[in-house]
């Protein structure tokens, strides 16, 4: 049977919104978002540059700013804000255990040496933006031109330097210098940026020779152990010996004084003696002779004294005895 439509049934239809309502609610939409176009903000670490139309016309400290809408942009800098370049790796998380990326960078950590060595150098730069106006219009994408610059300098300086120099004791000097030169070259590209640091992370030789490498500082470390062995023995037997034939000489000079000393007194007591012997020939020998046998008598032991004239006084002497005459 054919379907009967259903008698007084009314269409529903949507209810019509007025025209000035339509209006109002455009022109609201419009002014919220010229008001939302035209207010930005500043944080703190940042400067905001204002372009109007492309063109560079101001820029605006941290705080609530208003600009033109449509018209205006601003790029915010983050100008107190210190920034960091990696080089040779990548941190995924910093923290108390942060945690690097796996893969390797030898595109910019792998360098030759002065003493055509290759050695994988690691290293941080540390700066901050001090010319937003320079570091967003004088050059183009200065970030990428900075990264550039660490690359050359530091095969720069890796090149004019041995292989002991860089892994070793010349690390500091090393980074010293890439931040002077690194500097200077931001100031001449008109970069806009402060270099604060330069940090050498990690100065390795490359892994596929990591193991000759190795073999050569253990020689060399058994080189200098010699070495010092040797020293240490050579500091304990020269200076003593020199030690000794200083003392030797020492004596020499001292005994080779005292009897120069003696023989200028001896001389000194025969000069005065003689002086006195030509004053008085005669006492003198008298008195030299009594003083010689006051030493000589005591040690002959018994002694008789006699006149060459005396006669017949042999019953006098007893024979007997033992002693002297």
């Amino acid at each position: 049977m054919p379907a009967q439509r259903p008698g007084n049934v009314h269409e529903l239809r949507p209810p019509e919104i007025p025209a000035n309502v339509v209006r109002i609610a455009i022109m609201a939409a419009v002014v919220l978002l010229v008001v939302i176009s035209s207010v930005f903000t500043v944080g703190t670490e940042e400067v905001g540059v204002i372009l109007r139309f492309g063109k560079y016309v101001r820029t605006e400290s941290p705080g609530l700013h208003f600009k033109i809408p449509f018209a205006e942009s601003v790029t915010k800098v983050p100008v107190e804000r210190q920034e960091k370049e990696e080089f040779g790796f990548r941190t995924i998380s910093a923290g108390k255990r942060s945690q690097f990326s796996s893969r390797e960078f030898e595109e910019e950590s792998l360098m030759l040496t002065g003493d055509l060595n290759a050695a994988d150098v690691e290293w941080i730069v540390q700066y901050r933006i001090d010319n937003p106006y320079n570091y967003l219009f004088k050059v183009r994408n200065a970030r990428q031109t900075f990264r550039d610059m660490n690359e050359a300098i530091m095969r720069e300086i890796i090149g004019d330097r041995t292989v002991n120099e860089v892994l070793t004791v010349g690390r500091q000097e090393i980074a010293s210098a890439m931040t002077v030169k690194l500097q200077e070259l931001c100031g001449q590209y008109e970069l806009g940026i402060r270099v604060d640091q330069v940090v050498l992370q990690d100065v390795t030789p490359p892994k596929s020779v990591k193991p000759a490498f190795n073999e050569v500082n253990e020689a060399q470390q058994e080189k200098e152990k010699l070495i010092n062995q040797a020293r240490s023995a050579y500091n304990q037997v020269i200076p003593k010996a020199r030690g000794e034939a200083l003392r030797t000489i020492q004596e020499a000079h001292g005994y080779a004084s005292e009897r120069i000393n003696i023989a200028r007194g001896d001389s000194a007591q025969f000069a005065a003696i003689f002086r006195e012997y030509v004053k008085a020939k005669e006492v003198t020998k008298q008195r030299i002779f009594l003083e010689t046998m006051s030493e000589v008598l005591p040690k002959v032991g018994r002694k008789l004294i006699t006149d060459d004239a005396a006669s017949g006084i042999l019953p006098l002497f007893n024979l007997q005895q033992g002693g002297g005459k």
